[in-house]
């Protein structure tokens, strides 16, 4: 009963969590108008979610471990809520890049607390099962980031919209300072202190791997479904927004079926198997993406599915990292890989708007760039998959 608790107030916290850090790939087009944004304005603004989001993970490991997750969350989410808010009526780029900032950092502890907190004595394989079931339950986020952000942004507006996502992370703060209450607080730090921990992780072949390949495919999963994935979706193929949010929704879809097909595909055959497999796939899928979009039949929203499901590799990632280090270090464990998936995500996004800004090629190259990089880590990774536990 614990269990599913704590399960429950993080998953609704992430929900809201995924929600905003996602909504600018639908509203891109209505902050390009109000704002007179150009693509290099725009990516930055919205990945500095991202920059703040992965600067806070190395003090988010040590708080964890130290003070608990029940204690650290809450406390946090009250800077989003001040950052929903000033996006909401700031008018001009450097406010909205200021509340990006501040929601990305207020959202920070949200996932990694719930995993620190669900980690006791379970199986690496089915803290994979356990925390994949978390990500996807609070990745349907993306599913209102998607065509329900469309309709309420055409109705109310895109401002209103954020001053109701202020509220939300409100509520699910008082949920988790609430429900997370009776959370397991975590005993007194590992004898390697903050420092020596970090230390034994960043010298850690397999941690390495394991977070590379978190970068390669959530990391850059994350640039397309909080950005770029929209303007390619509606300058690329021609899609108008209402299509796009259907094609995004599917997009959502599939990351959230993604933590739950492999962390169960996991339990089977091997956490590190099936997060190799799904490197590939991602690679595939982002190839066909760069050179064969097709719109209008079907075969464009199925390619985004696969993607997202390809992309949740993630949630295997926190289980790796989990199980190669001793419990004191869980939480700096899984903020570890998480620092290199949310970095990478800051990058890739802004990076991005660069590349078209400088005119080097149009929204399909981007999948093929990406593509590279995803295939890169793939092969690097190859010594865990073959290794798998």
């Amino acid at each position: 009963m614990l269990t599913l608790r704590i399960f429950v107030v993080f998953a609704a916290a992430h929900v809201v969590s995924n929600f905003v850090r996602q909504a600018n790939a639908v509203i891109a087009g209505d902050l390009r108008r109000d704002l007179g944004m150009d693509a290099s304005d725009l990516g930055w603004m919205t990945s500095l979610f991202l920059l703040a989001f992965a600067a806070a993970q190395i003090p988010l490991g040590v708080a964890l471990d130290r003070y608990g997750a029940r204690r650290v969350v809450p406390s946090l989410m009250a800077v989003a809520v001040v950052g929903a808010v000033l996006f909401a009526v700031g008018e001009s780029v450097a406010t909205l890049t200021a509340a990006r900032a501040l929601m990305g950092l207020g959202t920070a502890g949200i996932l990694m607390g719930g995993l620190k907190a669900l980690s006791g004595g379970l199986s690496p394989r089915r803290f994979a099962s356990v925390s994949g079931a978390l990500v996807a339950v609070g990745s349907s986020g993306g599913l209102l980031a998607a065509t329900p952000l469309a309709l309420a942004a055409a109705s109310f507006g895109w401002r209103a919209t954020f001053l109701g996502a202020a509220v939300a992370l409100a509520v699910a703060a008082l949920l988790v300072a609430v429900g997370g209450r009776a959370a397991p607080v975590p005993g007194p730090a590992h004898a390697d202190g903050p420092d020596g921990g970090f230390r034994t992780l960043f010298t850690s072949p397999t941690f390495l791997r394991a977070s590379f390949l978190g970068l390669a495919t959530t990391g850059v999963a994350f640039a397309y479904q909080g950005l770029w994935a929209g303007p390619y979706l509606t300058d690329a193929v021609g899609l108008a927004q209402v299509p796009t949010g259907n094609v995004l929704l599917a997009f959502a879809v599939g990351a959230s079926l993604g933590y739950l097909v492999l962390g169960a595909a996991a339990e089977r055959i091997g956490v590190g198997r099936v997060a190799g497999i799904a490197g590939a796939v991602f690679t595939g899928t982002q190839l066909m993406l760069a050179f064969a979009p097709t719109a209008g039949s079907g075969r464009l929203a199925a390619a985004f599915v696969l993607l997202g499901v390809a992309g949740a590799a993630s949630g295997l990632l926190y289980a790796l990292a989990r199980s190669h280090f001793p419990p004191s270090l869980t939480g700096r464990a899984v903020t570890g890989v998480n620092l290199f998936v949310f970095a990478g995500g800051f990058a890739v996004q802004g990076l991005l708007g660069v590349w078209l800004d400088a005119g080097l090629g149009g929204h399909a190259s981007l999948f093929a760039l990406t593509a590279a990089l995803s295939a890169v880590a793939t092969v690097v990774f190859l010594p865990e998959a073959r290794a798998s536990a």
